[in-house]
């Protein structure tokens, strides 16, 4: 495996396991991270671990005009009673985002330090939130990379209230004048609102 030094580079994407796992070490300097960005590459690790980088052979992402409304969601949405807002409380989505319960995982890959990185990469331009609010109160959101290429590299949502999540990314697809929406490795959530998998080589394409 290897080790990354402090220049800020990354091994060729051939390197990667069958997993993507591409390198380790290095930091989540701003720097370091919109480069990674850039090429297709992301940190993905937990608590006590060295940071790990990858960089799958199939992408998961979604095209926005192929974007899954369900009968039942376009029901929720006609229903309204939500607000939705762009990048007015990022630390609280991702706060959120860390600290909500998953009951199909355990514990969070948001450690101080991600969460840290993030939101120095928010204050630099270089990361976005959607919020959706219910009675002035924060029920849902994302967040992601927004390098100004086209492409929004999503990283984490989350939901107190059902579907609202969902809510969240439909606007992110409708509204965000995307092209492309990483969502950067499979799960059936994100499959069922239309992002599928694609190869690494075709994804690259787009950054």
């Amino acid at each position: 495996m290897i080790w990354l030094s402090e220049k800020i580079e990354f091994p060729p994407y051939e390197l990667a396991t069958d997993d993507g796992l591409l390198a380790l070490g290095g930091d989540l300097s701003a720097e370091r991270l919109v480069y990674a960005y850039q090429h297709g590459i992301f940190p993905w690790f937990n608590e006590g671990e060295p940071i790990v980088w990858y960089s799958p052979w199939e992408r998961m992402v979604l095209f926005p005009e192929e974007v899954k409304i369900s009968k039942s969601m376009k029901q929720v949405l006609r229903k309204g009673g939500f607000t939705i807002t762009e990048n007015k409380a990022f630390g609280d989505v991702i706060f959120n985002c860390r600290h909500i319960n998953r009951f199909d995982q355990l514990g969070t890959w948001i450690t101080d330090e991600m969460e840290d990185a993030y939101i120095n990469l928010h204050d630099k331009g270089y990361a976005k939130s959607i919020e959706v609010w219910m009675d002035d109160k924060l029920v849902a959101g994302l967040y992601g990379v927004d390098l100004g290429n086209g492409v929004f590299c999503g990283e984490s949502m989350f939901s107190k209230v059902n579907n609202m999540s969902k809510v969240a990314f439909i606007h992110l697809a409708q509204k965000g004048g995307y092209k492309l929406i990483d969502c950067q490795v499979y799960n059936d959530h994100l499959a069922s609102l239309g992002a599928r998998e694609i190869p690494r080589e075709e994804f690259l394409k787009w950054l």
